[in-house]
């Protein structure tokens, strides 16, 4: 795979490109940009695994970006076990979702392009270990907290409702 400058070749390592997004952002500013995510709908029971995020103490689903070369299975994986600890396994599409905007608290603007995958826990323990995540823990599906933005909601509903394969 051929990166396009030379400041990406250096962070370059095999197939996945680390920190994407720092380096677009190095590139474009707090422009608006499309971000493509990974997020987990963990269910254990009637239960549903949320993170509350560092940035904003929000509470959202679990994932985070697609690097450059990763698959949005991988980064679901990848992301799920950096932020909780735990290992899922990806049990199928929740859904896609596309139309949204978000501006974070550093002023980043982006249209995040989300890919929600079904998944259930395999193993690991649960841990909210760094500034990123403050806490991480399960609700009853039909009792969750106000989430972060419109888009969680959306596949909320949808998790709640049974649908599979949805797209917004």
């Amino acid at each position: 795979m051929t990166v396009p400058d030379s400041r990406a070749e250096q962070t370059w390592k095999g197939d996945v490109m680390p920190d994407y997004i720092r380096w677009l952002r190095d590139h474009v500013g707090h422009e608006p940009v499309q971000l493509n995510f990974a997020v987990a709908c963990i269910l254990e029971g009637d239960r549903v695994l949320l993170q509350r995020r560092g940035d904003d103490g929000s509470w959202g689903f679990p994932g985070g970006a697609v690097e450059l070369g990763e698959s949005a299975e991988e980064a679901v994986v990848r992301e799920v076990s950096e932020e909780t600890g735990l290992r899922v396994d990806v049990a199928g599409l929740l859904g896609v979702y596309t139309k949204y905007f978000h501006t974070y608290p550093n002023g980043d603007v982006a249209q995040p392009i989300a890919t929600f995958f079904r998944c259930t826990p395999a193993d690991g323990t649960l841990h909210s270990r760094d500034d990123e995540t403050l806490d991480v823990r399960y609700f009853a599906l039909t009792d969750t907290p106000p989430l972060m933005n419109q888009q969680h909601d959306d596949a909320l509903a949808d998790l709640r409702a049974g649908r599979s394969g949805t797209f917004h």
